[in-house]
């Protein structure tokens, strides 16, 4: 990772792409969707490397949070809100990610 300050997730985001951080993905039918590929994961699938919360500089309740995850076959990012502006689906995704499955960084 570069060693410039951070200050909001284009930076974070740029950073996890040059380290080959590079699909991007949703959520659809409880499954994790890769945009590009179209392959599907279940969360006994996807390992959490990182993340990182945020809140508006402009406005402290818009809220996300940076996922940084790995599967069997492909690395890449999922950006979402938290909190009031949540979406649902996809924190239930994140929720059943195995402990295991997750890195303590």
């Amino acid at each position: 990772m570069s060693t410039k300050p951070k200050k909001n997730e284009r930076d974070y985001l740029d950073d996890y792409q040059d380290q080959g951080y590079t699909s991007s993905f949703r959520i659809k039918d409880e499954s994790l969707v890769d945009v590009d590929s179209k392959k599907e994961y279940k969360p006994k699938d996807v390992k959490i490397v990182a993340e990182h919360r945020f809140e508006g500089m402009t406005n402290p309740s818009d809220l996300s949070i940076l996922y940084v995850i790995e599967t069997k076959d492909t690395k890449g990012t999922v950006l979402a809100a938290y909190g009031p502006n949540a979406n649902l689906e996809l924190a239930e995704f994140f929720k059943q990610i195995p402990e295991e499955n997750i890195s303590k960084k």
